[in-house]
């Protein structure tokens, strides 16, 4: 899907891999497990299949830390939660199970970003941190468009009472009540509301709820289970 002039962004689901039951059967997490010969061969096929030359994966640990990249971190990537380039089909991946990915692009800069704003990096405000890194490098928030990908929806995404109170602390938006009239966080929701503070004024989303949704990996439902990706690059 083109997000922008010359940015695309794509979200793989579960199919069309290798990986074998209960990871079946594209899973892209590196760290749940599975076989890494077949994480390589469905990291492989996901860049084959969308024509890049390679693809950055990070370490995520829910942190707000954003880095520049010009190429893939290999086989021990650093503990990040945010990307962005210049480099054109260099694509960028959040990989989530439930955590929403941030993906943004300045086209006029010809710049790209990513994170993975779980419920740590949300409150953190790692979309804010990708933001300000990019404009560090001359993007400009006016300019930017983003979309927030599938995660846990607000309907579902129960948690404690004081969770929920501590996040929409920092967060506010994020204040959510489940279908069943417990508390809950709208992650989403916050995200926008983080961009849109930052200076982002056409913020889009893939409303899948992964939770859901059995395309997509979730965490919450099945565990041990694989990672989707949210991903963006430059043609």
């Amino acid at each position: 899907m083109q997000l922008a002039p010359g940015v695309h962004v794509a979200i793989t689901d579960r199919h069309g891999g290798v990986s074998a039951p209960p990871y079946g059967s594209r899973n892209l997490g590196g760290m749940v497990g599975d076989d890494p010969a077949a994480v390589r061969a469905n990291r492989d096929g996901v860049a084959a299949e969308l024509g890049v030359r390679a693809i950055v994966f990070m370490r995520q640990v829910h942190s707000a830390d954003v880095a520049y990249v010009s190429e893939p971190f290999g086989d021990d990537p650093p503990q990040l939660d945010g990307v962005f380039t210049t480099e054109p089909r260099l694509a960028l991946a959040s990989l989530g199970a439930d955590c929403p990915a941030v993906l943004v692009a300045d086209p006029v800069a010809g710049m790209i970003g990513a994170a993975h704003s779980g419920r740590p990096g949300t409150e953190a405000g790692i979309a804010t941190a990708l933001v300000s890194a990019m404009a560090g490098k001359g993007a400009e928030p006016g300019r930017m468009v983003a979309l927030i990908g599938p995660g846990a929806c607000g309907r579902c995404y129960e948690v404690p009472a004081a969770l929920r109170e501590q996040v929409a602390a920092k967060v506010p938006q994020t204040w959510s009540t489940t279908s069943w009239e417990t508390p809950a966080l709208d992650l989403r929701a916050g995200i926008e509301a983080q961009l849109r503070a930052a200076g982002l004024a056409d913020v889009r989303h893939d409303a899948r709820c992964t939770i859901e949704s059995g395309e997509l990996y979730s965490h919450r439902r099945e565990q041990p289970g694989g990672r989707f990706a949210g991903l963006i690059w430059l043609t």
